[in-house]
């Protein structure tokens, strides 16, 4: 199959690498050149495990490729994707779905023959029927359908998603639409890939109900580990405890400071305004959005008290910046309003990120930036542990210990246990656990 994907942002390279890697020709679009001449260069703009290497052999054996000239890349294709950015839009928090309608009317004026214009990126419910309205009032005589394709890929591990996934999803209004996209995701039949098949604006509202129903796992937890600090329960144990529940699940139920990223905040905030206009608030998905801004913010108050209620003038060691690992993502990340906070408080900062310090530096002012853990830690006041990254879960304490000011952990993450701190000397801040030696 021939394939057009318009954006080659995360989601538009990703899958239109993917699909390239399954046989398919495929044309990835963006109106930025120097976006372009990077990929074209091998230079990946975002940074994902793998994707470098996948990209590289697919352009190798030509089945992928890079350009600006949308029209060129539409000409005579099966399928054109549009995967464009659909940020929260100022003011009222809803998607800003103008660069989704700008691509149907670029596509529209394109079209040669009969294509399916498939909406990957994450869209509002009736996005489908706005961009089928635009292509037919640009290009009346165009003979096309338009169908919904929501992406399900978690960054740092996009790739396995995209290839091993637990559902496809397709939103299509006819026969003739649907036997194409069969035909592009034949190639995962061989892994049984369950495919739903369904209205298109039910395959809409199952995008932004999946992730509002994973934001709202994490803020339950974490409000969960606000109440195990006060009565002296063990967070980790309880999710565990809950999560053997196969009607529950062990995901999504890991506390810690709060969501962040590309798809959780924006993707919440966009179901919640069109709940609101559709006269059928979603109450829960309104709490978990605020309770979940309240925690970013709060994270920076847990840190203060383990201190001893003043950071003023002190130098404070962030270890992660990202929202998550493998990925070098800042949106919505937590560290920035912990950072900000601690600021705010009088702190002195300084950070350590394995991907995330480049794009962290236009977000964040006043941050001196280390090129290690232990040199972030030298002469800090307190080490705070704020994303998970693999290089962070057997770090050398002793010589941790050596480096700091003053021996003041807190694991925002859970990667270590209280007592094998405790016994190193330090005085360990967790997560909805009890202090070293209290209750289980």
């Amino acid at each position: 199959m021939r394939i057009a994907m318009v954006g080659s942002g995360y989601v538009g390279l990703v899958s239109g690498t993917c699909f390239a890697d399954f046989g398919h020709s495929v044309v990835c679009v963006d109106k930025d050149p120097a976006k372009i001449a990077a990929l074209e260069a091998g230079r990946m703009p975002i940074f994902e495990p793998g994707l470098d290497a996948l990209v590289a052999e697919n352009v190798r054996q030509g089945r992928l490729s890079f350009t600006t000239d949308l029209a060129r890349a539409v000409d005579g294709v099966d399928a054109v994707f549009i995967a464009v950015g659909t940020p929260s839009r100022r003011g009222d928090g809803f998607a800003d779905l103008s660069y989704v309608h700008a691509a149907a009317r670029e596509i529209a004026s394109a079209l040669t023959g009969y294509a399916v214009i498939v909406t990957k990126s994450t869209v509002p419910v009736g996005t489908g029927d706005e961009v089928e309205r635009i292509v037919r009032e640009t290009a009346p005589q165009a003979d096309f359908a338009v169908v919904s394709n929501p992406e399900f890929l978690r960054e740092g591990a996009a790739i396995a998603d995209f290839k091993r996934p637990d559902r496809i999803v397709i939103g299509a209004e006819d026969a003739r639409a649907e036997a194409v996209m069969r035909e592009i995701y034949r190639p995962l039949y061989l892994n049984q890939a369950p495919i739903l098949v369904t209205g298109r604006r039910t395959a809409e509202l199952t995008k932004y109900a999946a992730n509002a129903f994973l934001a709202t796992k994490i803020t339950f937890i974490n409000e969960i580990a606000d109440l195990c600090e006060q009565v002296g329960a063990d967070v980790q144990e309880v999710a565990r405890g809950i999560g053997l529940d196969n009607r529950i699940g062990g995901k999504f139920l890991h506390a810690g400071p709060g969501y962040g990223g590309s798809c959780f905040p924006k993707d919440t905030l966009a179901l919640v305004k069109t709940a609101q206009d559709a006269g059928t608030p979603v109450r829960l998905v309104e709490t978990v959005v605020a309770v979940n801004d309240q925690r970013k913010r709060a994270m920076a108050r847990k840190v203060i008290a383990a201190c001893g209620g003043s950071v003023r003038g002190r130098t404070v060691a962030v270890l992660g910046l990202t929202f998550k690992p493998n990925t070098d993502d800042m949106r919505d990340a937590p560290s920035l309003s912990i950072i900000t906070g601690l600021q705010d408080a009088g702190a002195l900062i300084r950070a350590y990120d394995p991907e995330g310090m480049e794009q962290a530096g236009p977000l964040l002012s006043g941050v001196t930036y280390a090129d290690d853990p232990y040199a972030c830690a030298q002469g800090a006041d307190a080490l705070v542990l704020v994303t998970e990254w693999d290089a962070f879960r057997a770090l050398d304490w002793t010589t941790l210990k050596a480096a700091m000011a003053q021996p003041v952990v807190v694991d925002l993450r859970n990667v270590y246990r209280p007592d094998d701190l405790a016994r190193r000397g330090f005085r360990y801040t967790g997560i909805g656990r009890p202090p070293a030696g209290g209750a289980a």
